[in-house]
């Protein structure tokens, strides 16, 4: 639509924008408004820990492997349509997972709401490019990023509040209506033309010719670091500084909520400084929150950890918002659903490596498997540890970042 876009359109982009937020924020709402919900799994079906979990892993597994096959789908076949299609079977999802008489089948239709985010996740963003123009792109990458931590930062609580009034399954329910909602508003708003069909789209190695492949290692790479905070931190917070759950849920919170404030900020940087200069910016912010969760919160406590987060959070926001508009800003209108797939794929790829590598490395730190049964000191020294690695993580994210541009300054030297 960029290529025909024109002065006076900018109220109609905005409306198509509304139901592309949505559905971002949905498939974020559904990544973690089930983990709240685990022990009332288990005391509801009668089963042990390791079953019931397979209501968030066959989510996020479905959500992850799906997401080549969506893009592909949607430049064969056309984003519009590919991306209603995904809106109506996670709507159909949800309320079957709101519906399930027994766990497996309720495990069966969480896969199917997992393979519906993958729609709404990779198509939201190939349109997002598709309807934004090449001067606001950057403040369209930052909304859905904004979205993306609400949905995130909403799971729980919205979760926690349905479950003692309604029961289990109106954690599930309340998602059709929305759902629905965004189906109507996308279906009204956004034009036949927007994302169309593409018989030819090249195979997946044309894709990573034109220069995406650096931007879907430093998504993986980064996105490693980020789910380290979320594996580690719950275990500093409560073991190493001795708080109470609430409070524990309380700190973990502040992550969010900054990543919520920060978002939109991070893309009009990209659109005022340019993505190289801001994902520079975004990549220093992470090596440095990086640095001081290794160090700080063993020198003042909590509130070390707090600073050093309100510093990660939004160093990640300026890179997401950055990356993703580097990485789709010249891929051609009929590659556009399958380099959004990859970015989500890497992405996703990043969030397993950090719970289990660096979980690993947090372990190791620690001196135990056996976590819960750890003293402060070793899991201060796990931590430490666990982020002196994910600092030189983020340090071997600025190098290939900046490949180039350190080969020929070191060219020059010599």
């Amino acid at each position: 639509m960029e290529r025909n876009q024109a002065p006076g359109k900018d109220q109609a982009i905005r409306r198509l924008m509304v139901p592309l937020a949505l559905s971002v924020l949905l498939a974020s709402l559904g990544t973690s408004i089930a983990n709240i919900a685990l022990p009332t799994f288990t005391a509801a079906f009668s089963a042990p820990f390791f079953q019931v979990q397979g209501i968030v892993v066959g989510y996020l597994a479905a959500l992850t492997v799906s997401t080549i096959a969506v893009g592909r789908l949607g430049d064969i076949y056309g984003l519009r349509r590919t991306y209603l299609f995904g809106l109506a079977l996670f709507s159909v999802a949800s309320l079957l997972c709101g519906l399930a008489p027994n766990l497996w089948l309720l495990i069966v239709a969480r896969t199917l709401q997992g393979v519906g985010a993958a729609f709404l996740m990779t198509l939201a963003m190939a349109l997002m490019r598709e309807i934004a123009s090449k001067d606001r792109m950057g403040r369209a990458m930052g909304l859905l990023g904004t979205v993306s931590a609400l949905g995130t930062a909403l799971g729980p609580s919205l979760g926690g509040g349905l479950l003692p009034v309604a029961g289990w399954r109106a954690i599930f329910l309340v998602q059709v209506p929305l759902a629905l909602l965004t189906l109507v508003l996308a279906f009204t708003s956004m034009p036949r033309g927007v994302g169309g069909r593409n018989e030819t789209s090249e195979p997946l190695r044309a894709v990573l010719d034109g220069g995406i492949f650096p931007n879907l290692v430093l998504n993986v790479l980064v996105a490693a670091v980020m789910m380290t905070t979320l594996v580690v931190g719950p275990f500093y917070l409560n073991i190493g500084a001795g708080l109470s759950e609430a409070l524990v849920g309380l700190l973990m919170s502040v992550g969010p909520a900054v990543a919520i404030f920060s978002g939109v900020p991070a893309g009009r940087a990209v659109d005022l400084w340019g993505a190289r200069r801001v994902l520079g910016a975004g990549l220093a912010l992470l090596a440095a929150g990086a640095l001081l969760l290794a160090f700080l919160p063993n020198l003042v406590g909590v509130g070390g950890y707090v600073l050093a987060i309100v510093v990660l959070t939004p160093g990640y926001q300026l890179f997401q918002a950055a990356n993703n508009t580097a990485a789709l800003a010249d891929v051609p209108v009929h590659r556009r659903g399958l380099a959004s797939g990859l970015l989500n794929l890497s992405r996703n790829i990043g969030l397993i490596t950090g719970a289990s590598v660096m979980g690993a490395v947090f372990a190791f730190g620690v001196g135990t498997g056996d976590l819960a049964q750890a003293s402060a000191l070793a899991i201060a020294d796990g931590m430490s540890l666990t982020f002196i690695f994910a600092a030189g993580m983020m340090a071997l994210a600025i190098v290939v970042a900046f490949w180039k541009t350190l080969g020929s300054a070191l060219q020059a030297v010599d």
